[in-house]
């Protein structure tokens, strides 16, 4: 039975997505079909065969090779910190990203991180059938994250029309930043977090067919080459047109690794501290209520079409709705510690993981809308300012759909 409604699910998340579509004439339904077999597959491969599973613990050690090897840094500076029975939340999950965001840099200015990017980028646009820039930020934003890869990507923001930018604006929802990543297996089970990363990358592109159809023309499917102000725009080259020397590229990175922590912090701090006065507010009005049972209750019908039974469903739509209120990391950092004990089913654990895989809530649209601003006329702008309803719909479905596709092959 469970599983006849997660697979319901699956399939009215579809259905809203094309309820919404701004024009439904011009859906690629081939494409669409195309993609949702390829992530069903996708998903059915990482989780249900040995080979697939394997790929993806390979992957996670080696994310947690990253993070200890990070911890010898931070041991070097902090001591007292690191060499304890357990860590804060601050030791363990934020300051390794000190060491993993530089590497990242390192990559990308040696050429082997856009290499890998741009022949993955191409690969997809020609199994989905989708334009090859859109394709390209898919993956480009899967490693770099969304405001970096607009940045990276702004000269082919200003010679695209204003509803293709919309799009990388409702595909900029569904990220993750995979300097990142490490910080987040030590909070959940790393196999469904590195699942969930290539299964949302396919699912904003359905998302956007979807919501956003548009008919790129041959001529205007071309990627730009990255030069000249763009190029030192974007941090890559200085404005003479020579890369940047490389310590002073390390430095910044750094610096950059660290304003990062900060912001996540102070992010996760204000949203905990704000929920919990919103919770104080709401039990003057009666006991019962919170912030947490509020959007269980809003969430509870997207919850349950995840195959999950009732009394794990409330719960579960708590999660959700308290994600996308605040962000990710308060919600691992609620669950941390029971996610991987008999509290949670298997089935619970990877929809669940799954969902908060990525960057979709409402801080995020601030940040897109803010990056936006500084790369594109008013006119692009100011369309992608009046559809802040579409970027939050289409990361929320994306999550959705991402969780249902995973949590079909996992009992």
């Amino acid at each position: 039975m469970y599983l006849a409604v997660n697979i319901c699910g699956l399939a009215i998340f579809l259905l809203l997505a094309w309820l919404f579509s701004k024009d439904k004439k011009k859906i690629n339904w081939r494409a669409v079909v195309v993609m949702v077999v390829v992530n069903l597959f996708l998903a059915w491969f990482l989780t249900s065969f040995s080979v697939g599973r394997t790929i993806v613990e390979v992957a996670a050690d080696g994310f947690n090779e990253l993070v200890k090897v990070a911890y010898t840094g931070i041991a070097f500076a902090l001591p007292s910190m690191v060499n304890v029975k357990q860590m804060d939340w601050f030791v363990q999950v934020l300051l390794p990203i000190l060491m993993i965001v530089p590497l990242f840099d390192i990559l990308t200015y040696i050429g082997v991180l856009p290499w890998v990017i741009k022949w993955l980028g191409r690969g997809l646009s020609k199994l989905t059938g989708q334009p090859r820039f859109e394709s390209f930020f898919a993956v480009e934003m899967m490693f770099l994250g969304n405001t970096e890869a607009l940045a990276v990507s702004s000269l082919q923001m200003k010679q695209m029309n204003a509803r293709r930018n919309l799009t990388i604006a409702m595909m900029s929802m569904s990220c993750v930043t995979a300097s990142i990543i490490g910080s987040y297996t030590q909070m959940m089970p790393a196999q469904f977090i590195l699942t969930a990363i290539p299964i949302n990358v396919i699912n904003a592109l359905i998302v956007t067919t979807l919501l956003n159809p548009l008919v790129v023309p041959e001529e205007e499917d071309t990627i730009a080459t990255m030069s000249g102000s763009a190029a030192a725009a974007a941090g890559e080259t200085e404005p003479s047109g020579k890369k940047e020397p490389f310590f002073s590229f390390l430095g910044d990175s750094i610096l950059g690794a660290g304003r990062l922590i900060l912001i996540i912090a102070a992010n996760v701090i204000a949203f905990v501290a704000l929920a919990a006065l919103i919770d104080k507010v709401l039990g003057w009005v009666n006991p019962w209520l919170s912030l947490e049972h509020i959007l269980g209750i809003v969430m509870f019908p997207f919850a349950w079409l995840m195959g999950l039974p009732v009394h794990d469903t409330f719960q579960f739509a708590q999660y959700m709705g308290e994600k996308l209120v605040t962000n990710e990391f308060v919600v691992m950092g609620k669950v941390t510690n029971t996610i991987n004990t008999a509290a949670f089913s298997a089935h619970y654990r990877a929809v669940l993981t799954v969902f908060v895989t990525s960057f979709a809530n409402f801080s995020t649209v601030g940040m897109i809308i803010g990056a936006f601003k500084g790369l594109v006329d008013k006119e692009k702008n100011d369309l992608i300012a009046a559809n802040v309803g579409y970027m939050l719909l289409s990361g929320i479905l994306v999550s959705l759909l991402s969780a249902a596709m995973v949590g079909i092959f996992v009992w």
